[in-house]
Formats: structure tokens, C-alpha cells, sequence
């Protein structure tokens, strides 16, 4: 009878364990998170304009401010800021080493909240002097389930060493990349992933957290090898037809052109070596 008594409150706890797994995604064993850029541009039911003829007037060098669309209400977090942060700087350096480009701005969500439509996205150009905005929306559905082995989670030993329980995410992310004054999109960039990983009861929730940000990360790669070959095909549109008007700003030469500063070193090397000579 002494035996029994542990026996039972063992079998109870290995029994909680498996609930408490069970309820980290619900009755239907997932979860999802989304972003919309539709209705964070046009809140309310908004229809959104024809832009088909509308031509924008881009001022050389672009200053480019980067964002995410904030998220749906859910109570699952997401990604934290400092991630979110860390995703967009590898998104800058995508524009980096572009001529055309002064200027890259990472833009936090919590400005991004404070309003939504075009109206919203210009107070934020304002406030950083933007020409351009890129925003990244995201789609990621998340699954758990038990394989066979789950069975070995009855006992304590199986709960802590047989992975029983398949993690996996499905993400989807999209960069659109904005004209501020003409509010029309330039173009954009999509980038998908598909992360899986197996986990032992205990460690179930650690992992899947860690398979959906891993799945992040590797769409937002997807998307910036995407944008880069997008940010070429724009360079060369604005070159060869009349999608886009482009003026050069003062002293900036465009890829290439010989600006002030340029000037006044060859200058100062040229009185340099008449010096020299006499």
C-alpha cells in the first residue's frame, strides 16, 4: 500500500506535464500570428486608390525609413523588439551600398502603433524625413504534435529523453516599399520558410519558440535575397522608362558624378604638388 501511494502521484504528475504540453497551442495544437499591411494602410474598411497613373517624383539620394506592420491582438507573443530590430538591420544592408540611397532609418513598432493609413506612415516620415518607406508584414502559422514515441511520455524518463513532440512553422514575410508623397508602392519583396523541429516533452515550449524564430530569421533571408534582386530591376526601370521622375538633389552626383567634395580634394592635391615643385 506505501508503494502505491508515490506510484499514483508519479503517474499524476507525468499526466500534468502532458496537459500542460497539450494546452501551449489549444485543442487544435496551433497557433498563429499575422501582420496586414492592407489593414494597417487602410484601416476601417478602406478601399484602396488606382495609382495606375499616378507617375512618383523621386528626390536623389533617398533617405529610406524600414518597419514592421505591427501585429494583430493576440496573446502570443511574437518576436520581442530587440529582435524585431535585429531582423530589419539585416534588411538595411540591403541598401547599404546603393548610390542612389543617403540614408537607412530603422522605425520602431511602437511609433508604427501610434497610427494607422497613409496619414500614419507620413507623421513617421516627418519625424525621421523619409522618402521612402519599406514595410515588412509577416504571416506565420505554428504547429506541435506528438509523434508515436509520445507514448514513452507515461513515463518520467520518457518525458525528459524521447522526443516525442514535432515543432513546426510555416512563414511567410513581404516587404512593400513605398513612394511617402505619392503613396504608391515601388515595388516589393516577398520571402517564405519552413522550420521543423523535434522536442522532449519538457523541453516542447523552449523549442517551439525556437523554431519560430528560427523560421523568421530564414524568411526574412528568403525576402532580402529577393529584395536585392527587386532594389536592381528598380535601378533599371528608373533608367529606362517613365514609371518614375527623378531629380538629383544638390551636390549629389548620382553614382559615379564628381560632387563638391570630390572637387575641392582634387583641388587641394593639385596645390599640394605646385608647392612642392617650387
Amino acid at each position: 500500500m506505501n508503494n502505491i501511494a508515490p506510484r499514483i502521484c508519479l503517474y499524476a504528475i507525468v499526466v500534468l506535464l502532458i496537459s500542460s504540453c497539450s494546452s501551449l497551442f489549444g485543442p487544435e495544437g496551433r497557433r498563429g500570428v499575422s501582420s496586414s499591411l492592407v489593414d494597417y494602410l487602410y484601416p476601417n474598411g478602406e478601399i484602396p486608390p488606382d495609382h495606375q497613373n499616378i507617375t512618383p517624383h523621386l528626390h536623389l539620394p533617398l533617405t529610406v525609413g524600414l518597419a514592421f506592420v505591427p501585429s494583430h491582438k493576440s496573446r502570443y507573443s511574437v518576436l520581442p523588439e530587440a529582435q524585431k530590430i535585429r531582423l530589419l538591420e539585416s534588411v538595411k544592408q540591403e541598401f547599404v551600398d546603393l548610390d542612389y540611397v543617403k540614408e537607412i532609418k530603422i522605425v520602431p513598432e511602437t511609433y508604427m502603433r501610434s497610427s494607422k493609413g497613409f496619414e500614419g506612415v507620413g507623421q513617421i516620415a516627418r519625424l525621421y524625413s523619409l522618402d521612402v518607406v519599406a514595410l515588412v508584414s509577416y504571416d506565420q502559422v505554428a504547429t506541435s504534435s506528438e509523434k508515436k514515441s509520445a507514448l514513452l511520455y507515461w513515463t518520467i524518463a520518457g518525458a525528459y529523453l524521447i522526443k516525442g513532440n514535432q515543432n513546426r512553422a510555416t512563414t511567410f514575410v513581404d516587404t512593400a516599399v513605398f513612394d511617402v508623397n505619392s503613396k504608391k508602392m515601388l515595388f516589393r519583396a516577398p520571402g517564405v520558410s519552413e522550420t521543423s523541429q523535434s522536442s522532449t516533452l519538457i523541453e516542447a515550449r523552449e523549442v517551439n519558440r525556437a523554431t519560430r524564430e528560427k523560421g523568421f530569421e530564414l524568411a526574412m533571408a528568403d525576402m532580402s535575397d529577393n529584395l536585392k534582386a527587386e532594389l536592381i530591376r528598380f535601378k533599371d526601370s528608373v533608367k529606362n522608362d517613365d514609371s518614375v521622375r527623378v531629380t538629383r538633389r544638390t551636390g549629389y552626383g548620382g553614382g559615379g558624378g564628381v560632387g563638391w567634395p570630390s572637387i575641392l580634394l582634387l583641388l587641394g592635391l593639385v596645390l599640394a604638388r605646385l608647392t612642392r615643385s617650387r
